[in-house]
């Protein structure tokens, strides 16, 4: 199956297909995944990587695409505990300074993942001058994905490249988990109608995370989600529904004993949120649709 990007078509499976391979390699160290980008996806890939944060930016005559990883522990969900579960609320945050600025023109109300805004912070003037720098030399369609942790990051990040007046073509996450309130979940639609695309393995429990009460949760995704595994909708909502008891009637943040209830059956789940497995699924859907 051809790997190219086709910007005249929105929501393209396979275009998602290409971005799905982005997040696997943005997984690599720089000696090895620059040349594989450019082997595999046609792309000149150099790494920007600042404390936890890591993002490829790769280009070719045709695009730019900004690859954010998920963790430095990709076959497993370690260090993302925390930022999903344990003192959610406390999370929710207007950030201050430029940022503030910037994420302040979603709306009064409008609060973001105070985690998901820091390691962005961590990378955002290397990535913004870089993207910066290859839209001058050439304007070309700027395409931004992740995968988990990766894909929150990445969905902020297009927010702030808009605010500065570099258009985003469309935004493509896989596993993502969600950034914001319900405010800042509307002002995203918005502000990127007909340009998200959140693929979801419907068995993967990351993306109904963070939660502050499983009940009554703060956090809210922005449209379009893309479904894949159709046929495990049963056990999926089945995984839903054990969500639900574990929260219980819970108010405010879930208590340790609930946290570990939860983070239990996350990890039951842990191989429908590799990356392998979305990019499997991704390919699967594009024969579908061939």
């Amino acid at each position: 199956m051809s790997m190219a990007l086709d910007p005249s078509v929105s929501g393209n499976a396979r275009n998602a297909l290409f971005m799905a391979r982005a997040c696997e390699l943005a997984y690599l160290g720089e000696a090895e995944g620059s040349v594989r980008f450019r082997s595999e996806l046609g792309l000149e890939a150099k790494l920007i990587s600042v404390d936890n944060t890591q993002v490829y930016v790769a280009e070719n005559d045709q695009a730019i695409v900004a690859a954010f990883r998920g963790s430095e522990a990709p076959t497993t969900l370690d260090g993302l505990k925390d930022w999903l579960l344990t003192n959610a609320n406390n999370y929710l945050i207007l950030p201050e300074g430029q940022s503030g600025t910037e994420f302040a023109a979603a709306g009064v109300g409008a609060r973001f993942h105070r985690g998901f805004l820091e390691a962005l912070a961590m990378v955002w003037e290397l990535l913004f001058a870089a993207v910066d720098k290859a839209q001058k030399v050439k304007e070309r369609p700027l395409w931004i994905t992740g995968h988990s942790l990766g894909g929150a990051i990445a969905l902020l990040a297009a927010w702030r490249f808009q605010r500065n007046f570099v258009s985003v073509h469309e935004i493509i996450t896989f596993g993502a988990p969600m950034i914001g309130n319900d405010t800042a979940a509307k002002a995203f639609e918005q502000e990127f109608s007909g340009k998200i695309y959140r693929y979801v393995d419907l068995e993967d429990v990351v993306p109904h995370l963070p939660s502050v009460s499983l009940l009554a949760n703060a956090y809210k995704h922005c449209l379009n989600e893309v479904e894949l595994s159709a046929a495990q909708i049963a056990a999926a909502a089945a995984g839903l529904k054990a969500l639900g008891q574990s929260s219980g009637a819970a108010e405010g943040n879930l208590d340790a004993a609930v946290v570990d209830q939860v983070w239990g059956l996350v990890k039951t789940r842990i191989a429908s949120h590799m990356i392998d497995n979305y990019q499997a699924r991704v390919e699967a859907k594009c024969k579908e649709t061939a």
